[in-house]
């Protein structure tokens, strides 16, 4: 009887995750069912699971459109999304790291007021961010794309969580055998914080990728569009393409599942390092 219970338990637990996996999965499906279609099967009123003709020249075309950078715009969210992360990175790292290890008397007051940056509201510093890489010149370009979106006070704060944490052993052998803080941090302290960055770095470059609003209002030219804002394109026109637009969004997210993929069983292992409830 025991045995019935637990195997029904275990059917009804499977059953309920394929039918939340199934879910899940709609919107890939959507992307993929209209991406493939004519404007015709996307707006008729008669749904069809699958187009009568798969249409791969839409991936064709949206290349092709010269009044969206479409390549251009995938390989300007690459770069930011990667040199954001790294510099995100190394930042907040070594911020984490000297507010974690390093004695000084007013570690605890810096801490806090990094902690203080993250109950203000995204929009009282936008304004002056834009007006400040307005005056450098930076309108339009990589650097003012990415540099004023180095530093994550998040990140700082997982960093700092996860090295109070690390092992004193290993920094005090490091510190017998003749190495300082900085070498300790690159030598030891680095290698065995893998989950942690890699938890991190993931965070970190899907929000860059996904950000819009200020590759928006810095990236004016299109040649320094993002992904996300040559999106929006498509359905600000006079013409809405709707079949441009999914074959954009499925292509979009390829990177994002890749580093998803790759790195996801570090997000869980690094969080619950870092300390977080």
């Amino acid at each position: 009887m025991d045995d019935a219970l637990v195997r029904a338990g275990r059917a009804l637990r499977l059953a309920v995750l394929i039918a939340l996996a199934l879910l899940f999965l709609i919107p890939f499906y959507l992307l993929l069912r209209n991406g493939l279609s004519s404007e015709r099967e996307i707006t008729s009123p008669e749904w069809t699971f699958f187009p009568h003709e798969l249409r791969w020249d839409n991936v064709h075309e949206l290349f092709a459109d010269t009044s969206v950078p479409f390549a251009r715009s995938l390989l300007n969210s690459a770069l930011i999304a990667v040199a954001t992360t790294l510099g995100t990175l190394l930042l907040a790292s070594l911020a984490g790291y000297g507010l974690a290890r390093i004695p000084y008397r007013y570690a605890d007051k810096v801490f806090y007021g990094i902690l203080g940056t993250l109950l203000i509201p995204a929009a009282v510093t936008f304004v002056p961010s834009f007006v400040l890489v307005s005056s450098l010149g930076w309108i339009s370009t990589l650097r003012g794309l990415i540099v004023p979106t180095l530093f994550s006070a998040f990140a700082c704060f997982v960093f700092r969580q996860y090295f109070l944490g690390f092992p004193k052993e290993l920094e005090d052998a490091a510190q017998v055998d003749g190495l300082g803080y900085w070498r300790t941090y690159w030598l030891i302290v680095v290698p065995n914080a893998r989950p942690v960055f890699a938890a991190v770095g993931t965070i970190v470059f899907l929000g860059a990728w996904n950000s819009f609003l200020w590759p928006l209002v810095i990236g004016q030219d299109q040649s320094a569009w993002t992904v996300q804002v040559a999106l929006s394109s498509f359905t600000t026109a006079q013409v809405i393409r709707l079949h441009e637009l999914f074959v954009a969004a499925a292509v979009s997210i390829l990177p994002l599942l890749v580093v998803f993929l790759v790195f996801q069983r570090w997000i869980v292992t690094g969080v619950e390092r870092s300390g977080i409830d």
